[in-house]
């Protein structure tokens, strides 16, 4: 079974987030996927919808395979680097403030084909 992938690094927002969201569209059909993602009001939302469209618009583009066939097979979130700042607190101390990004992975595969089977005994 042949997988369809799209990914995008660097997303601001942290992995656990996104992951929320990539719960939502795992092993679900695109249209469904593409659904749930428009109804959700998480900002990383827009952009995992985005990356969505733009597997399926690889998998017609370069795999022939029309939108209706393909199903999301797997959605992979990963760390990636971590700003670290600091804000001034009482006392004269300071605290530390991490601006985290994600890497985000999508795949997407053929759904299997349902086989007709016709009644021989009338």
């Amino acid at each position: 079974m042949k997988e369809i992938g799209a990914s995008l690094k660097y997303i601001k927002g942290s992995c656990y987030k996104l992951n929320d969201v990539a719960n939502l569209i795992r092993n679900l059909s695109v249209n469904d996927a593409d659904l749930q993602l428009a109804f959700c009001e998480r900002r990383v939302a827009v952009i995992v919808r985005k990356l969505l469209k733009s597997a399926v618009a690889n998998a017609e583009n370069n795999f022939k395979i029309s939108k209706e066939r393909l199903k999301v097979s797997r959605v992979e979130v990963g760390k990636s680097f971590v700003l670290k700042r600091s804000m001034p607190r009482g006392r004269g101390r300071m605290t530390r403030i991490e601006k985290r990004y994600s890497n985000l992975k999508i795949f997407l595969c053929e759904k299997p084909l349902k086989k007709v089977v016709k009644n021989v005994n009338k």
